[in-house]
């Protein structure tokens, strides 16, 4: 079983959940070729295993121009048909104006030099993650491989998340991805449930629900004694630092916490553009003597972060389900988060974690304090926590399921491939 995976950028520090999964699945079997829009920097190497994906991924940008120039000289004098009606499909699924066409002209540059090196491997299907440039690359490319093999035709795939492309469906082209997708896979139902809006009855049955999942066994809690031992308790937040993850609302929290007499240290992990404002908002509140930065976080490094934290939040305003979450519950860490999108599957509001109405450091504050006041509840919803993530969000019985669904669907190498589907006019 031969896959291509591409993303937009790979590895990438906000995407390890690619990583993981592209491991798993080798290790059930699978022949597994990476590739990369853009080539990722050395920010996003921070671990041993993210080295080791760099090292062994195409990325087609920057590009090397003899790999490329070749690729396209090649399709457009053996196929010129092929190469001109692939163009045109490309700027068919623009979005209105003049940038929208020259974005789709670079999808189709490089949807060719996908192409031939898929080609090169014999591989014709390609899954991304999210439904973003890799999925109009994808697109594009199994194209060109269906027009010049048909009775061997390529195909494509995508795991959908959000909730980005959930906001400007249109531009996304959400509809026509999944009517030429050969499968979509959905990381939850609600995801699921948004792409049955967007699409026709015939095409659920494409729509198949598959956790991502996180490796049990790195996020293990050893014996670690979690005890204050007189310590400040300590808050911990993982992630980008951009406003939808509402880390201003965890700051604001822990004011009106400081209010009422409850001393708290917060680590903010992770880097991002809206990091001086939340330094300055934490000097402003008075709390910023209890505030950490600790900037970007490996994953050789982030086992300490949970152990040495008393309380996980995540108060996001836009999430899929968070793969942070699923770690910090299998540290059976307690953990706080927003009742939005995905995440109440994963949290089971009062039994696994609280959860809170987005975007009111009230009821934040209620939720946490509750916490600190009843420790002996938030080892109960930790280790229950953890057991769920072992039973559903576990990388193993993910990766199983997923290995399961790509050998049914790409034995099917006879069938035709799903109808297009007409994408809806973006109004003006």
């Amino acid at each position: 079983m031969k896959i291509a995976y591409l993303c937009s950028q790979y590895p990438a520090v906000s995407h390890t959940f690619v990583l993981r999964e592209v491991n798993a699945l080798r290790g059930l079997g699978a022949e597994i070729t990476t590739f990369s829009v853009r080539r990722a920097g050395a920010d996003h190497l921070l671990a041993d295993a993210d080295r080791a994906a760099f090292q062994s991924t195409f990325a087609i940008l920057p590009p090397s121009w003899d790999r490329l120039l070749g690729a396209h000289l090649k399709l457009a004098f053996s196929a010129p048909a092929t190469y001109v009606a692939t163009l045109v499909l490309a700027l068919r699924l623009a979005p209105a104006g003049l940038r929208g066409l020259l974005w789709q002209f670079f999808y189709f540059v490089e949807s060719v030099v996908l192409w031939n090196e898929c080609r090169e491997r014999d591989t014709r299907h390609i899954h991304v993650h999210l439904a973003d440039v890799a999925a109009d690359v994808a697109l594009l490319t199994a194209n060109i491989g269906s027009a010049l093999e048909p009775e061997r035709p390529w195909s494509w795939s995508f795991t959908m998340h959000g909730p980005t492309e959930f906001a400007d469906v249109a531009r996304h082209r959400l509809a026509e991805k999944v009517g030429r997708a050969l499968f979509v896979v959905c990381i939850s139902d609600y995801a699921r449930s948004q792409l049955m809006a967007l699409s026709s009855v015939d095409a659920w049955e494409r729509l198949h629900v598959i956790h991502v999942g996180i490796p049990i066994g790195q996020f293990t809690r050893l014996g670690e004694d979690r005890s204050s031992n007189g310590r400040n308790p300590m808050i911990l937040f993982i992630g980008r630092q951009i406003p939808k993850k509402g880390q201003a609302v965890l700051l604001e929290a822990v004011s009106l916490l400081a209010e009422r007499g409850h001393i708290l240290d917060v680590t903010l992990a992770g880097e991002g553009p809206a990091r001086p404002e939340l330094e300055r908002l934490a000097e402003r509140l008075g709390i910023a003597s209890r505030v950490v930065f600790p900037g970007a976080i490996g994953q050789e490094e982030i086992h300490a972060l949970y152990t040495g934290a008393s309380i996980f939040c995540l108060p996001s305003f836009a999430e899929g389900v968070p793969g942070v979450l699923m770690e910090a519950m299998a540290m059976e860490l307690p953990v706080v988060s927003t009742r939005i999108t995905g995440i109440p599957e994963l949290i089971d509001d009062g039994e696994t974690g609280l959860l809170v109405a987005p975007g009111r450091p009230d009821e934040l504050a209620d939720a946490l304090e509750r916490l600190i006041v009843e420790p002996s509840l938030g080892r109960e919803m930790g280790a229950r926590a953890r057991q769920k993530v072992v039973r559903e969000f576990n990388t193993d019985g993910s990766a199983r399921e997923l290995y399961a669904l790509f050998a049914s669907e790409l034995s099917r190498s006879d069938a035709p491939r799903p109808p297009a589907v007409r994408a809806p006019a973006v109004a003006n």
